[in-house]
């Protein structure tokens, strides 16, 4: 539990930030860390508005065998605790994450309709096939029919580890080969939490058609791990009106790369823009690409 007695998740690499009225729930990504979000929140919680929790997903901030004994059901049930608590504390709460977390936080629309006031979807990752991913990575779908074939399989963080700053890079490389994972996240990753993140991303994709909560996607052009298709099936899948925002200047990790601050000035406008008055929003559909 956090001071604000907000479960945030083991260990002490969750944290909240702002005081504010409107709660936003940020999810990080598989094998990630809340530090990978932290720069979005504090951007956010400067606003005023809002109070911005980042929990850690279970099994992680750890080893690989941390993770390994997890699965997407567990990780699924630390952020939806987090969430009703959050929802407790707020009468509006906006849910979003980065990679996975962005779609886990479809997740949580999607088992929670009407509870959601929008989605912040960074870098949202239903495959792997940006064009720095593992020629497996991308057979994923197909290799998961054949029983435990990616429980033996290990897939190992390449540069440019979603990262085009390249002085970052260094200091993100170095944590992680240093095993600093509640800072970097972790360094390889076995298939079967990959395998675990399928599971996840099928489910979600059933789910859409059903989540009506208005979303603000943001995508690079350039990401490395997960290709513009992921935005373009999101947007095309959702049931509520979407925002959609390219980026050019950045690789995955959008959250914390060169274009984070218009990651989030993009985010703050959205949440205004859909805070309720009166339990009517005020913001309507404009997408941009």
């Amino acid at each position: 539990m956090s001071a604000h007695g907000i479960d945030l998740g083991e260990g002490d690499a969750g944290f909240v930030l702002g005081e504010g009225p409107v709660g936003i729930l940020l999810i990080h990504g598989l094998t990630g860390t809340p530090t990978e979000l932290r720069q979005v929140a504090k951007g956010l919680a400067k606003a005023g508005n809002c109070t911005v929790y980042v929990p850690t997903l279970a099994g992680h901030c750890g080893d690989n065998s941390d993770l390994q004994a997890t699965g997407w059901l567990d990780w699924y049930e630390g952020v939806r605790k987090t969430f009703v608590q959050v929802r407790q504390r707020h009468e509006q709460v906006f849910v979003g994450g980065l990679s996975m977390g962005a779609v886990m936080s479809m997740y949580v629309a999607a088992e929670h309709p009407g509870q959601v006031a929008g989605l912040l979807l960074y870098s949202l990752t239903l495959r792997n096939d940006g064009w720095n991913a593992s020629p497996v990575t991308r057979l994923v779908p197909w290799v998961t029919r054949i029983p435990f074939v990616l429980d033996f399989c290990v897939f190992n963080e390449r540069p440019p580890y979603g990262i085009k700053n390249t002085r970052l890079r260094a200091i993100v490389e170095r944590q992680m080969k240093m095993g600093e994972s509640s800072a970097a996240g972790l360094l390889s990753m076995s298939g079967k939490s990959l395998r675990q993140m399928h599971k996840l991303t099928t489910r979600v994709k059933r789910s859409m058609p059903s989540i009506k909560a208005p979303a603000l996607i943001i995508h690079s052009i350039e990401d490395d791990v997960s290709g513009r298709w992921n935005a373009d099936y999101t947007e095309q899948k959702l049931a509520g009106p979407v925002t959609k925002v390219l980026l050019n200047n950045c690789y995955h990790m959008i959250t914390v790369d060169l274009q984070y601050k218009e990651v989030v000035a993009l985010s703050a406008n959205f949440i205004q823009s859909h805070i309720s008055v009166r339990g009517e929003p005020s913001g309507s559909r404009c997408p941009i690409a």
